[in-house]
C-alpha cells in the first residue's frame, strides 16, 4: 500500500498507546511500517512536525466529539459538552494531554469550531474577551485536569503501580494528616466525578459572570 500521512499518523499513534511518547522515533516508526526512514521525512521533516500533526488529529477528533453541543439549548450545556468531548479523546491515548498541548495546529478548518464556540457565548450575551477568557479556561481545565488523570492512568484500564490508593495511604500520616489522607481515595478513584464538578465551578462561574453584566 502506498505510504501516505494518514498511515503513518496510524502507526503513530499504535506506537504512542504501546509505549509512549519516549519511544516514538522516526526511526521506529520507519520500522513499524516497514519502510526506510527517508520515506518518512518525506511527510514529516522531524519528530516535532509529525506530533504537531497529532496533536491536530487529536484536536479534530475532539472537535467531532463536542459538535452535538454545538446545537445545545443553552451555552452551559455546550460548555460541559466542550470539557466532556475534549477529555473522552484525550483519554484514548497514552499520554494525550501532554502529546496535544503546546503542539502548532496544522489544519486551518479547526478555526470553523472556534467560531461556531465563540459565537454560542457571544450570543448568550458575553462579551468576546470574557468568551475567549471562559472557552480559553474550560480548555485550560481539561488539559491540566488530563494530564493528571493520565499520570495515574496512562490508559483507562491500566494504572501506574506509584500511584495505588493503598501504596499511597501508607505514605500519608493518617493522625496528622486526616484530611489528606482522606483526600487520596477523591484525588485517585473518583475522576469522572471530580471532572464534572470542575466544570460545574467554572459554568457556575461564567453564569455569574453573565449575570453582573449591565442590561443582563
Amino acid at each position: 500500500m502506498p505510504l501516505d500521512r494518514q498511515a503513518i499518523l496510524r502507526c503513530a499513534f499504535l506506537i504512542l498507546n504501546e509505549s509512549g511518547p519516549e519511544s516514538l522515533t522516526l526511526r521506529r516508526l520507519a520500522k513499524g511500517l516497514g519502510v526506510q526512514a527517508p520515506a518518512i521525512y518525506w511527510h514529516f521533516k522531524n519528530k516535532q512536525d509529525l506530533l504537531d500533526e497529532m496533536g491536530t488529529q487529536v484536536l479534530r477528533e475532539a472537535i467531532e466529539e463536542a459538535s452535538e453541543s454545538w446545537t445545545a439549548e443553552s451555552w452551559q450545556a455546550w460548555a460541559t459538552g466542550y470539557g466532556s468531548g475534549l477529555r473522552r479523546t484525550l483519554l484514548r491515548y497514552r499520554e494525550g494531554a501532554r502529546i496535544f498541548s503546546g503542539t502548532y495546529l496544522t489544519d486551518t478548518a479547526v478555526y470553523d469550531a472556534m467560531e461556531v464556540s465563540l459565537r454560542i457565548l457571544t450570543d448568550a450575551g458575553f462579551s468576546l474577551r470574557d468568551a475567549v477568557a471562559g472557552m480559553s479556561t474550560l480548555y485550560s481545565f481539561t488539559i491540566g485536569f488530563v494530564i493528571e488523570e493520565q499520570a495515574a492512568k496512562p490508559l483507562p484500564n491500566e494504572t501506574d503501580p506509584r500511584y495505588d490508593l493503598t501504596a499511597r495511604n501508607q505514605r500519608v500520616e493518617r493522625q496528622t494528616h486526616p484530611l489528606a489522607y482522606a483526600a487520596g481515595e477523591e484525588m485517585f478513584t473518583n475522576f469522572d466525578s471530580r471532572f464534572q464538578a470542575g466544570l460545574e465551578f467554572i459554568v457556575e462561574g461564567l453564569a455569574r459572570k453573565l449575570a453582573a453584566l449591565p442590561g443582563a
